[in-house]
């Protein structure tokens, strides 16, 4: 990767965006980082970013694509829980934020923009490992990312502008946002352990979901700066293996060498069984995850001792 190239990252402040800019910026990359505070944080923003405070749906980004090799549009409202309880929100940052982002690298003439759909869009599936072809969303959230994608067909069919999708599973990694109304689990488990409290399990902690590390992410998005076999197509970014929340909380305790009894709430609406990516087109584009579960972890806490503790 050359140094030249220029890079926008919207949610530049967020958990995957700001870990992207970290490793770009260290790369001699330079970017331009966007967003509005409302989910990210200040903190984390690497020193290198070119930062505007703005929001996605907001005109005055426009200017702030010239010149840019290729964008990343990572932001988004995407705490489940908060997007069914205001869907005019989430389709007005998820959708109309999008398409603003679109319209913009389009009359900038950006060569390229990756942007973020979610796994989420398998909600309704039964087949495992799920292929991209079998979208089946439910919940708001998921369908604020399909009606993206759709729009993001539209501009691959109306205008010459490279478009490539990425569906994460679950990420996890250092800097995942555990301030959410519900934190993602793996943050969750470690705080509330950390804390001498008992951690929360919703439903059974029979859910399986597949994982994978935020470093394994950013491999795959610089694949998509210089490879042009990831052009206008959309990506499963999962590991290919699947553990159950209890499984997360088992591997959580013995890596702190601490033992509370979880507590259980009833389950949350709207969220699947199952997920587990089929990831063989992210294969055939020379991507595989690195990652094991445990060297991940260890990554999360070491941030959370450091970081998180008190919040």
């Amino acid at each position: 990767m050359t140094a030249q190239r220029k890079v926008l990252i919207t949610g530049c402040a967020g958990f995957i965006g700001s870990n992207l800019a970290d490793r770009l910026c260290r790369k001699g990359v330079e970017v331009i980082g966007v967003d509005n505070l409302a989910y990210g944080l200040a903190s984390q923003i690497p020193p290198g970013v070119v930062f505007h405070k703005l929001d996605i749906r907001d005109p005055a980004i426009f200017p702030l694509f010239q010149d840019v090799d290729v964008t990343f549009h990572l932001a988004a409202k995407n705490c489940i829980t908060d997007c069914q309880n205001d869907p005019v929100e989430t389709a007005s940052i998820n959708v109309a934020g999008t398409v603003n982002v679109f319209e913009a690298a389009l009359k900038a003439g950006t060569r390229k923009v990756v942007y973020a759909e979610s796994s989420a869009i398998y909600e309704g599936s039964t087949r495992l490992p799920t292929p991209e072809t079998d979208e089946a969303p439910q919940s708001f959230y998921a369908l604020s990312k399909q009606a993206a994608h759709l729009f993001a067909l539209g501009y691959a069919r109306f205008h010459a502008i490279k478009l490539t999708g990425l569906r994460y599973f679950c990420v996890y990694g250092p800097r995942q946002d555990y301030r959410r109304t519900i934190p993602p689990v793996m943050s969750a488990f470690i705080i509330k352990l950390l804390r001498g409290e008992s951690p929360t399990i919703y439903g059974s902690g029979d859910k399986r979901r597949d994982f994978i590390h935020v470093d394994d992410i950013n491999d795959f998005h610089e694949l998509c700066i210089t490879s042009a076999a990831t052009d206008g197509q959309v990506f499963n970014l999962g590991s290919g293996l699947n553990y159950s929340v209890r499984d997360i909380y088992e591997h959580v305790s013995a890596l702190l060498n601490i033992r509370l009894p979880a507590s259980f709430c009833a389950d949350l609406p709207g969220e699947a069984q199952v997920t587990l990516a089929d990831i063989s087109r992210a294969q055939r584009v020379g991507w595989s995850p690195k990652i094991g579960l445990d060297d991940g972890l260890r990554t999360m806490i070491e941030f959370i001792q450091k970081n998180a503790t008190e919040s």
